[in-house]
């Protein structure tokens, strides 16, 4: 036990001290000059931004249980935890005219209280594992989507990269979080992007709860811009795809106004 427990602070101490020399040198690549600059840039878009995401999320959840179990991945989530209140705290003191000004996290902590503003915001980070997957998915699985039935390509930059940092006095506890979201949303919303074109390919009917059908028109708007009747026949959902997808160049879903991500230019609606 003595020994598991030793291999776990090992564990847990390497990887805090890896990722807050990563942090640091990120701080610093920016300063070194025109080529420091451009590399940044580089890093806060896919597919750089995917190594660094990587890097500080999925790589110490796998080399931890790799080397040490589950202790292992106990002390690398510790790890992981301490690393961004130790960053959130040097880079609030780095910044001590933001830190005092008016905060985000001031504001929430006094509508909610500050314990339950704190282990709310943690209890999100337990959703990186699936965003990670949903991201893992973007590149491993959509490619063959677009070279085996002509889905649409798309330039994932425009969606996974994160520029919160440029927002002036955004610090410390806000700042790392609204990293997180940026980083979020946008591979949320091109996952989503991509699941539009599986569902009108594929399943271009309506489903049989009205309720269902309007709460998924946000995020699916050919359910009511194409789709087939759920009473609908077998005839009508071919003669739809014959409609949409039987002279088409790029298979895409076929009810958004603009192409305007797709390949970085806009394409013919189908």
């Amino acid at each position: 036990m003595y020994n598991y427990i030793c291999n776990g602070i090992c564990i847990g101490g390497i990887t805090l001290g890896s990722l807050m020399v990563v942090a640091g040198f990120l701080h610093l690549i920016p300063r070194l000059g025109a080529p420091g600059k451009a590399f940044s840039q580089w890093l806060c878009v896919a597919p750089g931004l995917d190594i660094v995401v990587g890097y500080f999320t999925a790589l110490p959840l796998i080399l931890g249980p790799v080397f040490g179990g589950w202790i292992g991945l106990g002390a690398s989530v510790l790890a992981q935890v301490l690393a961004v209140m130790i960053w959130t705290t040097l880079h609030g003191l780095a910044h001590p005219q933001a830190r005092k000004g008016p905060r985000i996290v001031k504001f929430l902590n006094a509508l909610v209280g500050p314990w339950r503003n704190f282990l709310a915001v943690w209890i999100t980070a337990f959703a990186v594992p699936v965003f990670i997957c949903v991201r893992a998915a973007e590149l491993l699985v959509y490619p063959f989507l677009v070279w085996l039935i002509r889905f649409p390509k798309y330039k994932q930059s425009e969606w996974v990269r994160v520029g919160r940092y440029k927002f002036e006095n955004l610090v410390g506890h806000d700042l790392i979080w609204c990293l997180y979201c940026d980083w979020m949303t946008g591979v949320w919303s091109l996952g989503s992007e991509m699941l539009r074109n599986v569902e009108s390919f594929w399943c271009p009917i309506r489903f049989d709860n009205k309720k269902k059908c309007s709460n998924c028109s946000v995020d699916f708007p050919d359910v009511f811009n194409g789709w087939a009747n759920a009473e609908g026949s077998m005839e009508e959902v071919v003669d739809i795809l014959k409609d949409q997808y039987g002279e088409a160049d790029i298979n895409s879903w076929f009810g958004h106004p603009a192409r305007l991500t797709v390949e970085g230019e806009e394409t013919k609606d189908h």
